[in-house]
């Protein structure tokens, strides 16, 4: 129960990520990120109480952390610059699905049941129908193949097996997320001053910057990572598919509208999947 309390209040929070970017549209991708990510890392040094021997971790691990937090958003903001933005957040939001059905070659003495497999089908299904029913608040039309969707699906790779390979290395504690985040932060950072054009930030936009980070692109990391700590993997990938509800949602909210049909019965079939997922667990 703990680690879904724990999983959903990171949901929550990467619910919130749709809103907050589209009030930041203006600011470049890995400006935002970069800062975003270092405004987060702050949060760490609070949970280890200004020791910072507790984000002392083996290399392999930092790699590790790195690799998920740098690598999932890199490759995301490149699938978003080169192929239609719905469809490549849905091919993004595999992710969920990849936690699920990868667990077995991750982790060993896990395995898939039905129950599983059918709560992640059911779940990506109103993941892909959440978003696709609410294309017209991005802008985008459907369209064809465009070679974009590759780091797509290479991003949704990236974080499926980060979640499921933190429980694979040496323990480390939540609040080293922190120095993951640090590193990958003054990555973005460089990524902006060598592809992006500089601008000028407002206090607003520092204030929704600070919001982002220790809300979906800092807290939610640690909430992810102590989720994981502590309960099943399989269980955790299927909820994982509200967080594309809860970001149209969000997105709803923010511009005064009612959800429609398709929403309602993407609600429908993500809550019915982690009924499926909890019942698989028992």
């Amino acid at each position: 129960m703990q680690s879904s309390l724990l999983a959903l209040a990171a949901i929550a929070l990467w619910g919130s990520l749709a809103p907050l970017g589209v009030s930041l549209g203006h600011v470049p991708p890995f400006l935002l990120t970069g800062c975003a990510l270092l405004i987060g890392s702050v949060i760490g040094l609070a949970l280890s109480k200004g020791r910072v021997q507790q984000w002392r971790v083996p290399a392999s691990t930092l790699a590790l952390g790195v690799y998920g937090l740098f690598g999932f958003h890199f490759l995301l903001f490149i699938a978003l610059r080169h192929a239609p933005p719905v469809q490549a957040n849905l091919v993004n939001y595999l992710w969920p699905l990849g936690i699920v059905l990868m667990a077995p070659l991750f982790l060993p003495g896990v395995r898939l049941r039905g129950l599983h497999i059918a709560a992640a089908l059911l779940g990506f299904a109103g993941a892909a129908l959440a978003i696709v029913g609410g294309r017209d608040l991005q802008g985008a039309g459907m369209g064809g193949w465009a070679w974009g969707y590759i780091p797509a699906l290479a991003s949704a790779f990236v974080w499926a097996s980060y979640s499921l390979l933190t429980q694979r290395v040496q323990a480390f504690p939540s609040a080293a997320i922190g120095l993951f985040g640090l590193v990958s932060g003054l990555l973005s950072l460089l990524c902006h001053a060598l592809l992006e054009t500089p601008v000028d930030l407002s206090a607003h936009d520092w204030l929704l910057l600070a919001a982002m980070g220790l809300g979906p692109l800092g807290g939610a990391f640690y909430l992810w990572d102590a989720a994981l700590k502590r309960g099943d993997a399989r269980q955790i990938g299927v909820l994982s598919f509200l967080t594309p509800l809860l970001s149209t949602l969000a997105l709803l909210w923010l511009r005064g509208e009612w959800p429609n049909a398709s929403v309602v019965l993407a609600a429908v079939m993500i809550v019915g999947a982690a009924a499926l997922g909890a019942r698989a667990g028992k």
